[in-house]
């Protein structure tokens, strides 16, 4: 068995894409996952060279040196954690991060630091915001349970963050969003 590593994969429907662009090579797949594909064996190199052709031209990457497939796989759990399981876990991310991918945090975060020029941190509160957005988006959460289910401590301190990072308040934010949109009547 084998496995490819491919950047960019960041949702089911970038799992079902890769899985249908995997068939086309009669590539034998034992599993896929975000940013992990398991073959049963090693492909060819011209099968290689043309599955990461059609990759990038769907936007994804194959990833072949170790400290890229390790940014992919923090970037990834992050990305499960708060998009696909409400960021459930309690746990402190860096003890998620580092049990996960078996690396003490403090080298995970100044890997991270060196390649995207950012922090974990940072990219963690990035995705946080986003799915604010999202929920803010889908109206059918007050803030108090957005901020209940992404675990912020409180309303105020999701309302600090969500204006430090997009400039806006969540209220606002809403509003803008609220105006863009047409009453079914209307369309």
């Amino acid at each position: 068995m084998t496995t490819l590593f491919i950047k960019n994969m960041v949702c089911n429907r970038c799992i079902m894409v890769v899985q249908n662009e995997l068939a086309k090579f009669s590539l034998d797949l034992k599993g896929i996952r975000l940013g992990e594909v398991i073959l049963d064996e090693e492909p060819t190199v011209d099968d290689k060279t043309k599955l990461e052709k059609a990759l990038i031209a769907l936007g994804f990457e194959l990833i072949d040196d170790k400290k890229s497939r390790v940014i992919e796989q923090i970037k990834n759990i992050i990305i499960d954690l708060v998009h696909h399981h409400n960021n459930d876990a309690k746990a402190n991310l860096s003890d998620v991060l580092s049990s996960q991918l078996h690396h003490d945090y403090n080298y995970l975060s100044n890997l991270f630091s060196e390649v995207e020029g950012t922090t974990i941190e940072k990219y963690f509160i990035a995705q946080k915001i986003e799915k604010v957005k999202e929920l803010l988006v889908y109206d059918e959460l007050s803030l108090s349970e957005i901020a209940f289910r992404l675990n912020y401590s409180s309303v105020a301190y999701l309302s600090n963050q969500f204006k430090k990072v997009t400039g806006l308040t969540p209220s606002y934010f809403k509003q803008i969003r609220e105006d863009k949109r047409k009453p079914l009547d209307k369309v």
